[in-house]
């Protein structure tokens, strides 16, 4: 049994950032991540899915707002090239582990990231010679060795295969859903299709995120007659 917790792991209020230009990204957002599970926001291009992740992961800071995260969040970017940094598997997944292990620990770490993701015995194996999928992979196996409570997906399964999507899917449910630390993990899409894989989805519209809610019953809202994709009424 999950124990209670006082505070949600993540909660987002308010949050809202503009670019250089003065383009609005994100629009006064609220977000709130109960538990662990998998969650999804969908949404199409320019509705702020992106932004917000970055937000999330620190790697851009807010015009105004406030984020409240439990531990850390680590982003898996949509291609595992813009992230994938050196040679081998293993000095890879180094470069993610906090500072201050010895050797032994490290080495370890390595190693159980890599078994959990199905890459055991990859510590050697030269990133080049990965498949799509096994890169994929590898970058959760990264956001893993971090020790980050919240695993961040930037679409992650876009550039692949329908059968590497589907064991990515596969994968994050697992971990999400592990009966020992399971994660929380914040996916974000465009495809209706993989909502179906979610605890909760919401809707990601003009930089504001509406509620968590089943994700059958946000398919069924986004497929009503005379409504677009992404939740805007046809005129």
């Amino acid at each position: 049994m999950t124990p209670e917790r006082s505070q949600p792991l993540l909660r987002v209020s308010q949050l809202a950032y503009r670019w250089p230009n003065g383009q609005r990204a994100v629009d006064r957002c609220d977000l709130q991540i109960e538990a662990p599970g998998l969650w999804m926001l969908v949404g199409g291009n320019g509705s702020g899915k992106s932004t917000l992740l970055r937000l999330l992961a620190r790697l851009l800071e807010p015009s105004s707002g406030s984020i409240a995260l439990q531990g850390r969040a680590a982003l898996v970017f949509q291609n595992p090239d813009h992230q994938l940094l050196l040679p081998s598997c293993g000095s890879d997944l180094d470069l993610w582990l906090p500072a201050g292990l010895d050797p032994a620990e490290r080495l370890d770490r390595v190693h159980r990231a890599l078994d959990q993701v199905g890459l055991a015995g990859f510590a050697n194996r030269p990133i080049h010679t990965l498949s799509g999928g096994q890169k994929q992979r590898l970058a959760i196996a990264g956001a893993l060795a971090s020790g980050a409570g919240l695993v961040l997906l930037d679409e992650p399964t876009a550039l692949l295969d329908p059968t590497n999507q589907t064991e990515i899917l596969a994968l994050l449910r697992d971990l999400t859903h592990r009966s020992d630390q399971p994660l929380a993990a914040l996916w974000i899409t465009h495809r209706l299709e993989e909502l179906d894989h979610c605890d909760g989805a919401a809707l990601m519209r003009s930089g504001r995120c509406g509620p968590f809610q089943p994700p059958a019953t946000l398919k069924n809202q986004l497929n009503r007659p005379g409504v677009l994709p992404w939740g805007q009424s046809k005129r």
